[in-house]
């Protein structure tokens, strides 16, 4: 069984020595002094790839290396929705919490908003963005967004009714976290999570309270080459996408998937099993993550995009496959440059 095991290993690690020319040809867009991208590749609990590519700051020419970090945009929500399965287990909170049970003073409309609905992006709640004057100064913060939600008096439509992507919903998620836990949601994400799985380069930023190590800044794309574009007036929300880490720390994160050091079996299964509301029943959103099939693999994935930065893990949980890329660009879109890199290790069916 050993001969067997290390012979399949080698033949994963040959089949991926010929692919990288491949897959360095489609992130070709990314290397030399532009704005970069940090790749890993994990597949039964190796690591296949891990590489670096282009610049993590123009300025200072450093180069993206495996420990550079990005801002995760939307893929810190499924760190957001682990906390909130985590308080679930201690019994702090259920699924079917209200958010006047957690908030008293929120308006009627909360009494129809549970927290599964949240997690769904079923709950429609009105979208923040759409809130802010054009003047503003400054950045919103989670706190922010709760406060806009207690002034209004309506939501979208039926909670439980239908899917609509809500980054609303998970920076009210982070201050429940923050209510019941009686800390910060960084401190709790730090205690809870990043502690635990020794992801030491991870952090929900906060500026003038937190670090970010070894950070990557984010720049758009224009007709005269890259811009600084590090941040906007929303990136102060944690909730909905406030997370940095990097490639070796996802790895971590990915590894403690297979397990139940965080929360029980049965916690996962539920954050991966799609909500299929009545009215948008081909839903596809569990607990933080997207599932759906791809050439016939069972697939957990999900993107982030926002000022600078385009990310994306996509995990084969059946294959033991996890792809991660991060990049500090605010284009193009990186999840089928991550499609065309699986298809590289996936079996066909």
């Amino acid at each position: 069984m050993k001969t067997i095991l290390i012979l399949s290993l080698f033949i994963l690690s040959a089949c991926t020595m010929s692919n990288e020319q491949k897959i360095d040809d489609l992130l070709k867009n990314y290397q030399g002094q532009v704005p970069g991208a940090s790749l890993i590749i994990i597949k039964e609990g190796k690591i296949l790839l891990k590489k670096g590519y282009g610049l993590a700051n123009l300025e200072h020419k450093s180069p993206v290396e495996s420990n550079s970090t990005f801002r995760l945009a939307s893929v810190t929500k499924q760190f957001t929705a682990m906390c909130i399965m985590i308080l679930e287990e201690q019994g702090k909170l259920s699924y079917d919490t209200k958010l006047t049970d957690i908030f008293p003073d929120f308006p009627e409309y909360g009494n129809q908003i549970t927290i599964e609905n949240i997690l769904r992006h079923t709950s429609g709640l009105i979208d923040y963005e759409s809130l802010l004057p054009d003047t503003m100064q400054g950045q919103v913060l989670d706190k922010d967004v709760l406060q806009l939600m207690k002034e209004q008096d309506s939501t979208y439509f039926e909670p439980g009714l239908k899917y609509q992507y809500s980054n609303t919903g998970y920076a009210v998620l982070a201050m429940i976290i923050e209510k019941l836990s009686g800390i910060s949601f960084a401190d709790f994400l730090k205690q809870n999570i990043f502690g635990p799985l020794a992801m030491d380069n991870s952090v929900a930023f906060v500026k003038g309270v937190s670090e970010v190590p070894h950070r990557s800044y984010g720049y758009a794309v224009s007709d005269s080459g890259f811009v600084f574009r590090d941040q906007s007036s929303t990136s102060a929300v944690l909730g909905d996408g406030g997370i940095y880490t990097n490639v070796e720390d996802m790895f971590k994160w990915d590894q403690a998937l297979y397990t139940d050091k965080l929360v029980s079996f049965s916690s996962l299964e539920r954050a991966w099993t799609p909500g299929n509301p009545p009215e948008t029943p081909d839903n596809t959103y569990g607990y933080g993550w997207r599932i759906d099939t791809y050439k016939g693999h069972k697939r957990i994935h999900h993107n982030g995009s926002t000022c600078g930065f385009r990310n994306c893990i996509q995990r084969f949980p059946d294959d033991k496959l996890t792809l991660v890329l991060l990049t500090n660009r605010d284009e193009p879109d990186v999840f089928p440059i991550v499609e065309s890199i699986s298809d590289l290790f996936l079996e066909q069916k």
